[in-house]
Parts: structure tokens; sequence; C-alpha cells
């Protein structure tokens, strides 16, 4: 799937602009951004429920507004506040989606789906009465009984617990195990941590940055760093002296260091000015500090270093 250049206006407002977008096949993207960032208009343009105002979208090679026939049929969809019939059981929910996508042999689909998503026990009732996280995995359910190779997934753990979503992510993981390919919109950083393939920062309808986790974090943390503590004699000076590069924090001292390899270095040096080391900590940067510090940068800065 690939889009390049694409616009899409509401009126006045400016949703998505010159956005390019490439999605690996039998991987998980993950959208970025926070509310009003252009996640959810994108996911839409990708299966031909909103046509772009500019640029080329294509999906399995497709223009999926003038094919969009056959885009929605290798594809599902799980939108954030998914359509159910409250007043019929989750089984005939299952049967005519089934039947509108024209599955053969259904009722095994249905059976296999229900319970890889954990919800063949509660089929017989009203989906009415299913609660928040019952109702996500009866849609994800839905999405997959057409064995779509693609599936797009909007903001799928909204309102979830905590245990719920870790059920729906490793869920999701399970798929792209299958061979599918997933694009998730979110706006949340601990839900991508881990299980994004590749990563896609949006704001303001544009891309600010693109590639996988490490990648990304290795383009902002170009240097190893690691925080050091002490029962005594450790100061930023020693370390300066040393000829590592230091800075306080109220964690301790900061070390920035040339590679991996230079933190035995470090600490042989540290033990040979008589400092009794009491933590020498790697840092790891979290996807969470990636996404802080790209919004904290000039635009200058993400421009030049989205070109690197």
């Amino acid at each position: 799937m690939e889009l390049v250049g694409v616009e899409r206006r509401f009126g006045q407002v400016e949703a998505i602009a010159g956005l390019d977008l490439l999605v690996g096949h039998g991987a998980i993207t993950v959208l970025l951004g926070p509310n009003g960032a252009g996640k959810t208009t994108a996911l839409r343009m990708m299966t031909g429920a909103l046509e772009p105002d500019g640029g080329t979208v294509r999906t399995f090679g497709l223009d999926p507004v003038d094919d969009g026939e056959s885009v929605r049929s290798r594809t599902g969809v799980v939108s954030a506040k998914p359509s159910l019939y409250d007043r019929l059981s989750g089984l005939a929910n299952l049967k005519y989606a089934a039947a509108l996508y024209g599955v053969d042999h259904g009722d095994d689909r249905i059976a296999d789906a229900s319970r890889r998503f954990a919800i063949d026990h509660a089929l017989h009732l009203s989906v009415g009465g299913y609660s928040t996280g019952m109702k996500t995995r009866l849609a994800l359910a839905r999405a997959v009984l057409h064995d779509p190779q693609l599936l797009l997934l909007d903001e799928p753990t909204s309102g979830l617990d905590p245990e719920s979503s870790y059920a729906v992510l490793a869920l999701i993981r399970e798929l792209t195990d299958g061979g599918r390919t997933v694009v998730m919109c979110t706006h949340l950083l601990a839900e991508a941590e881990g299980l994004a393939d590749h990563v896609v920062m949006l704001e303001d309808g544009r891309c600010l940055l693109a590639g996988s986790q490490h990648e990304l974090i290795s383009r902002y943390w170009t240097r190893p760093a690691v925080t050091v503590d002490a029962l005594h004699g450790l100061t930023v000076d020693t370390l300066r002296d040393l000829g590592f590069v230091a800075s306080a924090t109220h964690h301790g001292v900061r070390v920035e260091v040339d590679s991996a390899e230079q933190i035995a270095d470090l600490n042989a040096a540290l033990v040979g000015a008589g400092v009794r080391v009491t933590r020498l900590e790697p840092e790891k940067p979290s996807l969470e500090d990636l996404y802080f510090r790209v919004r904290r940068d000039r635009p200058d800065q993400l421009a030049e270093k989205a070109r690197s």
C-alpha cells in the first residue's frame, strides 16, 4: 500500500497535507499522533471511503476509489466505534457479516474466529450486553471472517482495561505472524512500543517521521549513554577529566560514550580513579521519549532528520 502526496480537506480544514506513506507487507504499521493529526482520515482513504483531493492512493496496487469493491473484499476494518447490531446476538452479527462477504463455509469461519478472539462462549448473548472489550473482540472476529490480507484498525483498544488491551494487542501480533498486513491508528504510545514494525508520526496531516523504532531512535540518540551513581568521588568534572562526555541529572550523572563497547572502559576508568560505582545503567530511549523529542524540535530540524 502506498500514499503519495495525498491531500484531503474538510471545508477550510486541511486534514491531510502532502502525506507520503509506504506500508510494508506482513508488518504492523502504527500511525501515531494527537487527536486531529489525520490518522483516521488516512485510514479511510486506504479503503476508498474517502477520496483524496490530491495525490494518489494505491491499495494492493489498485485505486481504492475506482476499485473499491476489490479493495474492500481483501480488507478488514475495525473502526474506533465499531458498528454492531446490539439487539442481535454475537452469532447473528457474525452470520450477517459472513453473508455480506459471501464467505464459504461461514459456520466454520465463525467458529474459528470466535475461538481465536475468545468470544465463543458469548455468541448466544445479545451484543447490547457485551462489555467494551467483548465488542472489540467481536469486531475483530467480524473483520477477519473473509480472511483479509489487510487489516485497518482505528484505536482498537479505546476504552479497554489494561488486561483486555494487552490481549487485543497480542491477537493483532498473532494476525501478522500469519502473514496479514496491519495498519493501526493510536495516540497511545505504550501500545506501539514493541508492537510496531514501522512507526509513522503524524501531526496536522503531515508526516513528521517514519521508520522502525530502532532506526528513528538512532537518529536522535546518536551516541550511547549510561547513568552512573556512586557512593563518593563521582562528579561531572571527574568524568570529563577521564575523557567522557557527562551531564548531571536528577537520577545521577549521565555519561555519553562513543560506542556500547566503551561502557566497560568507563567502568574501569571510574574504578581506577577510586570511584565506588553503585549503578551503571545504559540509557534505553522509549518511543515516548522519541515522540516528545520530535515534537519539541523546530520544523527545520524535523525536515533535516527526515531526509537523513
